[in-house]
């Protein structure tokens, strides 16, 4: 049994794949800093220094009432948050990375 695993481990399909996982893990950490670091700042300036990152909506306050000044206060202080600014951050990778798959495979 050990050698069969030995054999598929070594096929070059499962090789490829791992080195494929790391290339895209890897892909994704630069997709993401793109995003968050040259993107949508110039976005949330055009739209009023808004912070994307930073935007919140309270659900509960915590122990200490808003408002919070921060994701960070909020959480510090106990309150139950929706991040939704993180969320269109994310959706904004997202989109950029399919469509750089579908470039690479088109």
């Amino acid at each position: 049994m050990l050698k069969e695993f030995k054999e598929f481990a070594m096929r070059g399909n499962v090789i490829d794949m791992a080195v494929g996982i790391i290339i895209g893990a890897a892909f994704g950490t630069i997709v993401n800093s793109l995003v968050q670091d040259v993107i949508m700042p110039p976005i949330g300036l055009l739209l009023g220094n808004v912070d994307f990152s930073n935007i919140f909506a309270v659900i509960k306050e915590g122990k200490v009432a808003g408002p919070y000044a921060s994701i960070a206060a909020a959480k510090a202080a106990g309150a139950v948050t929706i991040n939704y600014g993180v969320f269109v951050n994310t959706i904004i990778s997202f989109i950029l990375i399919a469509f750089a798959v579908f470039l690479l495979i088109r």
